[in-house]
């Protein structure tokens, strides 16, 4: 497995805190996180990063760089279509 799955939470159908908890346990292991989604699943990202960012100020956990975009994916009848997708960083405060 390489640094980058490993560093990198995908955002899905799952509930919330079930990302919370999957992040705050990578950022144990690792100093920063990366918290990746598209389309519909954007809102949730960045839930899962507010909640760690303001549930957790005094564990030391904020928010870094956050990336936009769109990718260009095949719809079932065949079309091109673009989805929106983000990237946050979320990372341990130098202590």
């Amino acid at each position: 497995m390489s640094n980058e799955a490993r560093d990198t939470i995908f955002i899905g159908k799952k509930p919330l805190m079930a990302y919370v908890t999957s992040t705050l346990i990578q950022l144990t292991n690792v100093p920063t996180v990366n918290i990746k989604a598209r389309g519909m699943s954007i809102g949730r990202a960045v839930d899962v990063a507010q909640i760690i960012s303001r549930k957790t100020e005094n564990a030391g956990y904020s928010i870094g760089d956050i990336r936009i975009g769109s990718e260009s994916l095949e719809s079932n009848d065949g079309k091109a279509r673009n989805v929106s997708t983000i990237e946050i960083e979320v990372k341990k405060n130098a202590e």
